[in-house]
């Protein structure tokens, strides 16, 4: 038996206003975006070519999930972005404006900076040392 994990929920503000930085700065693409009636929106976006794991962007149902916006984690790093060319993606996403909390850093696992989405929500940027083997 095989599993993987297909969606992580991320609590957004807006689901336009998301798609727009997940799309137009991060570069993700928006691989599906379907009415639910009463405002709802099943919207899930993923880095290119990623062919299993992506983001489901959920607007709050209610006060402690819109609490929950930028700080899903409370502060910790929440997403692992991989990459197999930091010094490309890095620059890439500087230029488009990501804010990055910090320069580079080389550590054991790899090469790593950690950056913010629109909401606050800390990422890390990575390439590893070794790339992780697929399953």
């Amino acid at each position: 038996m095989t599993q993987h994990i297909g969606a992580i929920a991320l609590v957004v503000r807006d689901y336009d206003e998301a798609i727009a930085w997940y799309r137009d700065v991060l570069g993700f693409d928006l691989v599906e975006d379907t009415q639910m009636g009463q405002g709802k929106r099943w919207v899930v976006v993923a880095p290119p070519g990623a062919p299993q794991t992506r983001l489901l962007l959920a607007r709050p149902d209610g006060d402690a999930q819109r609490a929950a916006i930028g700080n899903q984690t409370g502060g910790r790093v929440f997403l692992f972005l991989e990459t197999t060319d930091f010094a490309r993606d890095f620059a890439a996403m500087t230029a488009r404006g990501v804010r990055f909390r910090e320069a580079p850093r080389h550590e054991p696992y790899g090469t790593v900076a950690v950056f913010e989405d629109l909401y606050g929500n800390a990422w890390d940027l990575l390439q590893r040392a070794t790339p992780a083997s697929d399953p």
